[in-house]
């Protein structure tokens, strides 16, 4: 990945990808008070179902980021888009038409929006400091190979390594947009033992896809955040991710925390 600045971008190359992201405890209260006239009555609705103050504002951000982030690229106004999510739940554009394609998630303390143009997409981002029983998730949903190779990690490695299989696979279900109608032990991801190698995946059959058209990274946003991407990138060159921090909803500063 690579690092960007913020601002207008009229353009996206279909050899790239960008990954725009903000903190949401990093919004000026202001500013969510303006976002909230680009929402629908839906979205507010939705907004407002969530119990806890966090869990709204992280809801709200989304909303406003990925509003705001597809307006750089046409010149449509952000609450001019409209969206519909697909049988199973994922958010897609329904007007105006458009090229773009885009993918969501938030995670405590961070939300993320990944943009392409032509190309199907999917990011997932996870607290680093999340609790979880990783090696009996492995052993009950991941493949087998996945689940010895995290067996076969140092126990001190082992919740990291657990994280990383499963932001690429969140990713790869999310790009594909069938969530978990995909079972998570049908595909395995290889992970090559230096970072700057390419990350295998490897799928049964049944799915009927190819792996060898899905591109995939994996890094860090900042010191508590792991993000993993996938791309579909059609046999060809490597597709480039261009991460850009969404300055404008930031407080002065929050850019630099990356």
């Amino acid at each position: 990945m690579t690092d960007g600045e913020a601002g207008p971008i009229r353009g996206l190359d279909e050899g790239e990808a960008h990954l725009w992201w903000v903190r949401p405890d990093e919004v000026d209260p202001a500013r969510l008070d303006q976002g909230r006239d680009l929402l629908t009555t839906a979205e507010l609705e939705r907004v407002g179902r969530f119990r806890r103050a966090a869990d709204q504002r992280s809801c709200l951000v989304t909303r406003i980021l990925v509003r705001t982030t597809l307006s750089r690229y046409v010149n449509v106004p952000p609450e001019r888009w409209r969206f519909r999510t697909n049988a199973y739940g994922r958010p897609e554009i329904e007007s105006p038409v458009s090229s773009l394609r885009f993918n969501l998630s938030h995670t405590e303390g961070l939300v993320v929006c990944l943009v392409s143009r032509n190309r199907e997409v999917g990011v997932d981002v996870e607290a680093t400091s999340r609790a979880h029983r990783g090696l009996e998730v492995a052993e009950r949903y991941f493949s087998p190979r996945e689940a010895a190779a995290l067996r076969a990690t140092r126990p001190s490695a082992q919740p990291d390594r657990f994280l990383q299989f499963w932001t690429l696979k969140e990713s790869y279900i999310k790009a594909r947009g069938l969530g978990l109608a995909i079972p998570l032990a049908a595909f395995t991801f290889d992970l090559p033992a230096e970072e700057s190698a390419a990350i295998r995946l490897q799928i049964e059959p049944t799915l009927g896809d190819d792996p060898g058209r899905w591109q995939f990274t994996l890094g860090r946003l900042g010191a508590g955040h792991l993000v993993a991407t996938a791309v579909d990138g059609r046999g060809g060159p490597p597709v480039v991710i261009v991460r850009r921090p969404a300055t404008e909803l930031g407080q002065p500063g929050g850019a630099t925390t990356l």
